[in-house]
């Protein structure tokens, strides 16, 4: 499967390499907080800018933001986002000369940059044959040995059939990875660390990576256990110039996507990232590459460094080389893409301080970090920290894109200083209304061993039961603030002693709470068997309420949107229904009930059970897609399914009753 790189002719590369390709309007084929990012440098650089959305996205800040914004199509991204034709019609329409393809969606299509090519505009990338060459991971590595790049000794042959994967698993060792040559996300790998693990894993990779690319080629690698995962940002232009701008460490990773990014490496040493530098220039230069570009590298714990792969867009993280280079890295692209020199040399760059910055994303960590939707009800961002993001209080999140809504990033004096600035920041930002990952970040950031500089790729999966800990407890003390906050603006109404019930569900969970308010406005809370004292000192008109417990005066935000109850507490957010007035259940009723609800928003890809079939509980009977991944839906009892409310291709929102199963 060894392939080479497709140069142009070289009457191409002088009528259409080697000449400056300047431009005065810039189209930005995506969406969210990466649009906002490149609509920002393209206006800084005095470029008219192009903004396409999709029918979710009308009233984005994307569309609100550029000069002219056209509209592509419907919700899902293959009716919009991927919607090459759309995308080409919308430049010439709007008189865009490029296009920026950000990062996701189209940003690594070879036929995306050859339509823009062929439509006679300019690609900021790499040329297709350049992302054809290194978007096949076995044809990429292949490209690397023969340019002097280490890589991790493995397969990458043509012949795919069980029997040679196999002869080659036992000629690497264990433990091994399959990798789907196509992909990336970690969609297609599996770690093997047994013989007798191989054959079934390697027909579970092949299945995911057929679902997920059209293509179930793979390859095998050595597994390097506990590795860093380090990339190296490079910069080429069309001369033949080429820089890298030193490393960053992704090693803080769950399920082979990236959590935690910083710059530089606490473990990479000058004489290192000199070494690692060097090599990604040298074979940038050897495809003839052009624009921005990262190579991806293992670094085992004695030093070894071994290539995996090359992203030829710009990646989700550069901002925190941006933070210790100074540099400008969409700028960059745009200037090289405009066919200008390089006008940085490699002893021009010079690293200042540490930056870090952590992935938002929409998602339940205490539910497998199941992809969430809906109604941001308040966002509101933390001090001393950049944040990319295209939010706003009141947006909704749909279900159709990536679950990442927005990217916090801290620069400090040294790692250290960093990584406190970024906690206080989190500490500071509210996202209320949709479930996030926000506290999880922070449990990330302030682990001991996080702190230490001693994450690796192992490092959630070893240290899970801190990170995602039993929140039971922190749920309640919530309830009882919620409670207290809820009945003192009521104080004035009340005599004194007088005792008002209520009852807060957080999901499935209802706390039965009583507060008592006393003439002073002191509220005493009683639920789950203790009573708790909180005094109310003074709240504004934005919901920020400042209170006393337990001897400590903290700042809470509380928000009371439609008839959800929203609680920005002690650096989380919480929310819950009142459901004090509601009639109480006594039976049959709940998750157990046989009645199968969306667990989120999202479009109906598969309904496996029909009317009078008889399911076994744990039976998977609609599978919901959202935010890029399946979700399979499970039946809590057994017996005959008694009802199908849904059908393929179907939009639904979370609770949705989609199935009912009749108990036997």
């Amino acid at each position: 499967m060894n392939r080479t790189l497709t140069k142009p002719s070289a009457a191409e590369d002088t009528a259409m390499t080697l000449k400056p390709s300047p431009f005065s309007k810039l189209l930005v084929a995506n969406r969210g907080e990466i649009a906002m990012r490149i609509l920002r440098s393209a206006r800084e650089r005095g470029i008219a800018t192009v903004a396409v959305y999709s029918d979710p996205d009308a009233d984005g800040a994307p569309a609100a933001f550029a000069d002219e914004a056209v509209r592509i199509g419907g919700a899902a991204p293959r009716d919009s986002y991927l919607k090459i034709p759309a995308i080409i019609e919308a430049a010439r329409a709007t008189g865009a000369e490029a296009i920026h393809p950000g990062y996701g969606f189209l940003a690594e299509n070879e036929a995306f940059a050859a339509a823009v090519r062929e439509a006679g505009l300019i690609f900021v990338g790499p040329s297709p044959e350049a992302i054809r060459a290194m978007g096949d991971k076995a044809g990429a590595k292949a490209l690397m040995i023969a340019a002097g790049v280490p890589c991790v000794p493995g397969y990458q042959g043509e012949d795919q059939t069980p029997e040679r994967l196999a002869e080659e698993a036992r000629r690497i060792g264990y433990p091994l990875m399959i990798k789907a040559t196509a992909g990336g996300g970690g969609r297609g790998m599996r770690l093997v660390a047994k013989a007798e693990e191989f054959l079934p894993s390697l027909t579970l990779a092949k299945s995911e990576a057929r679902g997920a690319f059209g293509d179930d080629t793979v390859l095998l690698e050595r597994a390097i256990l506990r590795p860093r995962h380090i990339e190296i940002q490079i910069l080429a232009d069309r001369y033949g110039h080429a820089i890298h701008l030193g490393e960053r460490d992704c090693s803080v990773q769950r399920r082979h996507q990236k959590v935690v990014e910083e710059a530089p490496s606490p473990v990479v040493t000058p004489e290192l990232r000199a070494r690692m530098g060097a090599v990604s220039v040298a074979a940038v230069k050897a495809i003839g590459y052009e624009g921005a570009g990262t190579l991806e590298f293992l670094l085992d714990a004695e030093g070894n460094f071994y290539f995996m792969e090359m992203n030829t867009r710009l990646q989700v993280e550069h901002p925190v080389t941006e933070a210790v280079t100074g540099l400008d890295i969409v700028a960059l692209q745009l200037s090289i893409a405009a066919g200008e020199p390089l006008a940085i040399r490699q002893q021009d760059v010079r690293l200042s301080g540490h930056a870090i910055e952590v992935r938002l994303c929409a998602e339940d960590p205490q539910a497998g970090f199941m992809p969430q939707s809906g109604r941001l009800a308040r966002w509101t961002v933390g001090s001393g920290m950049r944040v990319e993001h295209a939010l706003r209080s009141g947006i909704e999140v749909p279900p159709y894109y990536d679950s990442m809504i927005a990217k916090l990033i801290a620069h400090g004096t040294d790692r250290d200083d960093a990584r406190r600035r970024l906690l206080g920041g989190l500490r500071g930002t509210e996202a209320l209304g949709l479930r996030t990952n926000l506290e999880f970040l922070s449990r990330c950031l302030a682990h001991p061993v996080f702190a230490a500089g001693g994450a690796t790729t192992a490092f959630i999966a070893e240290n899970e039961a801190a990170l995602l800990p039993d929140t039971a407890a922190a749920e309640g003390e919530a309830a009882v603030v919620v409670a207290a906050l809820l009945r003192s603006g009521l104080s004035g109404s009340l005599q004194h002693g007088f005792v008002a019930p209520l009852r807060l569900a957080a999901g499935e969970r209802v706390h039965e709470l009583a507060v008592r308010i006393a003439p002073d406005g002191a509220a005493e809370v009683t639920g789950g068997g203790q009573t708790t004292g909180l005094r109310l000192i003074g709240r504004d008109g934005e919901g920020h309420c400042r209170l006393e417990m337990a001897g400590r005066r903290m700042t809470t935000t509380l928000v009371q949107d439609g008839g959800r109850v929203l609680l920005h507490w002690q650096g989380q957010g919480w929310e819950f229904e009142d459901r004090t007035l509601h009639p109480r259940v006594t039976g049959g009723a709940g998750a157990s009930d046989g009645r199968i609800r969306a667990s989120m928003n999202g479009r109906v890809v598969a309904v496996q059970a029909a009317v009078g079939d008889r399911v076994e509980a744990g039976a998977a009977v609609v599978v919901l897609e959202a935010m890029k991944m399946e979700h399979a839906h499970v039946t809590p009892v057994a017996g005959l399914v008694k009802a199908v409310s849904v059908a393929r291709g179907d939009q639904v929102d979370a609770h949705r009753v989609m199935v009912e199963v009749e108990a036997q």
